[in-house]
């Protein structure tokens, strides 16, 4: 699972819209909405609409209380990552009460740092970078947690990935808090793959607009978020009956399965649907075709006794 938190820019005097955080376009209003996207199924699980003036993980403990409640019987979370946002002490105690697993960037604070300064062993990652870790228990924690730093040599042609906070030159560092018992190297990777989210969030607000639909009422507004959530985790779903073998984002759906002129007409006595042989004609899309109607569960249960039959007809 995957926590995040997003900007919506807002003009007018909506519900909600306040001024927070806003790297774009800063002094204007926003909503800032909370997040929790499963990685590998490319499924949005929960999300909240805030007022633009909360901190990343402003609720965040709450957030995910609903988010793990919506799981069915069965279904756990491997792990959670987040970035800096929501380096909090209340969230990551949360985590450890719940057993779940995490990987949380750590905020360069001065105490960070310092410890980050004293590693003395670095073992080689890749050819450009190193690690070390080390354990701490920061002002106001509870614990000792366990550290990783990624440490990478300033590179010409390739910019690198952490910041030079630690105050050595010619190295860009990243921190992460921890508590699961990945190598070094291995939690370092690990975290990486969470880069999906931000191309998620990407795709509802090019794709399917998620931050233009905005009325004057807060949970108005919230219900449309939803709508678009809803929307982006049917399109998942499509991928996943269709058995398509990589993950494409809602515009490629569009003009490669959606976009066909059709006619609905009748052919004896069923309903027939004509498509336009300019798509390229049913022929053409049969492997999707019979991968949707062998899915599992192609109706909710309660539809059953009211869904026409319907076929289709080149």
């Amino acid at each position: 699972m995957d926590l995040d938190s997003t900007i919506f820019q807002r003009a007018g005097r909506q519900q909600g819209a306040r001024k927070g955080y806003n790297p774009r376009r800063p002094g204007r209003a926003s909503h800032h909405p909370l997040l929790a996207v499963l990685a590998e199924a490319h499924f949005v699980l929960h999300a909240w609409l805030r007022s633009g003036n909360p901190g990343a993980a402003q609720g965040a403990v709450a957030f995910l209380q609903e988010a793990l409640a919506l799981l069915p019987d069965g279904l756990g979370v491997r792990l959670l990552r987040a970035d800096a946002g929501f380096f909090e002490e209340a969230l990551l105690a949360f985590l450890e009460g719940r057993g779940l697993r995490y990987i949380v960037v750590a905020r360069m604070t001065k105490p960070v740092k310092r410890r980050g300064r004293q590693i003395k062993e670095w073992p080689e990652l890749e050819a450009d970078s190193a690690v070390g870790e080390f354990r701490a228990a920061l002002l106001g924690w509870s614990r000792e947690r366990r550290f990783v730093v990624v440490r990478e040599k300033v590179r010409e042609r390739k910019a690198a990935v952490g910041r030079k906070r630690l105050d050595v030159p010619g190295y860009p560092f990243r921190v992460f808090v921890t508590s699961t018992e990945l190598e070094a190297g291995e939690g370092w990777r690990t975290y990486h793959g969470r880069a999906g989210v931000e191309q998620r969030i990407e795709a509802w607000k090019n794709d399917l607009a998620a931050d233009d639909f905005c009325t004057q009422q807060f949970y108005a507004t919230e219900a449309a978020l939803w709508a678009v959530v809803a929307t982006f985790n049917l399109l998942s779903l499509f991928q996943q009956a269709s058995g398509a073998g990589t993950y494409r984002q809602p515009a490629t759906l569009r003009t490669t399965g959606f976009l066909c002129g059709a006619v609905l007409g009748r052919q004896g006595h069923q309903p027939g649907l004509y498509l336009s042989l300019s798509w390229g004609g049913l022929e053409a899309r049969s492997a999707l075709r019979q991968a949707i109607l062998q899915w599992p569960k192609p109706t909710a249960e309660k539809l059953l006794a009211t869904t026409p039959t319907v076929s289709l007809s080149a």
